[in-house]
């Protein structure tokens, strides 16, 4: 794991925390030593502060992201805004914490990264679960077509450009085309656990998914039952 925050004492305390927790933990304090420890050494989870000096968490995010880097990562912001959020989803980011958190927090929002991305758990340790079948060479629904193995998606004749997290939400919306899922239900899903009702992160990932989903002139697909949570379906 690597690990970039300006801030001594959180540097410290969360490297101090991990290693607890059984990560190998790299730490450096900038967005430039982050950069050369990620080109050195590949890490399998990057926890970037967005706001560094020099080159900051959503620069180094950017950087990765261009050169093909998938490796997850977790942004750690004081920014709440949910412009703030979307700018760390724009640059590439899987998930964000927001400042001050509780490290269980950032525990599991790491665990549920790792999940998504691969069977080796922390420590080199196989993780405990059952083996899931391959999927399917090609899902369709709604207009929307899927190839879950090369992680490609269209709408139409055009090709979406999907973060990962991105990627496994309209997944799951094209498989129950359709149905209704609730909050809870996307959240276990998509992040392992679910935040609460006071949570927006949900909410800010649909707003970013129906931005590189709409068309001029062409229906909305991805619907709000309020209350509730969303449905995939073209009125």
């Amino acid at each position: 794991m690597l690990l970039a925050e300006d801030d001594r004492a959180i540097r410290n305390a969360l490297e101090r925390a991990l290693t607890l927790e059984g990560y190998q933990v790299m730490a450096v304090a900038d967005g430039v030593e982050a950069l050369a420890q990620a080109h050195r050494n590949r890490p399998d989870v990057l926890v970037l502060d967005v706001m560094m000096p020099g080159i900051d968490g959503l620069q180094v995010c950017r950087v990765l992201r261009a050169e093909g880097d998938r490796t997850p990562i977790l942004m750690l912001t004081a920014l709440v805004e949910t412009a703030d959020r979307i700018a760390g989803l724009d640059a590439g980011a899987d998930d964000y914490v927001v400042k001050p958190f509780d490290v269980e927090e950032v525990f599991a929002r790491l665990r549920a990264l790792l999940r998504r991305t691969s069977p080796v758990g922390v420590g080199g340790a196989p993780v405990a679960e059952a083996p899931r079948p391959l999927p399917e060479r090609f899902i369709e629904a709604a207009g929307i077509r899927m190839d879950p193995q090369a992680r490609r998606a269209w709408r139409g004749a055009r090709e979406l450009e999907l973060t990962r997290t991105e990627f496994e939400l309209l997944e799951l919306l094209v498989r129950n085309a359709g149905i209704v899922l609730d909050h809870s239900t996307i959240y276990d899903r998509i992040w392992g656990y679910d935040f609460g009702p006071g949570s927006k992160n949900l909410a800010v990932y649909v707003g970013y998914l129906r931005r590189k989903l709409d068309e001029p002139d062409a229906p909305q697909l991805i619907h709000t039952v309020r209350g509730v949570g969303y449905v995939l379906r073209e009125d």
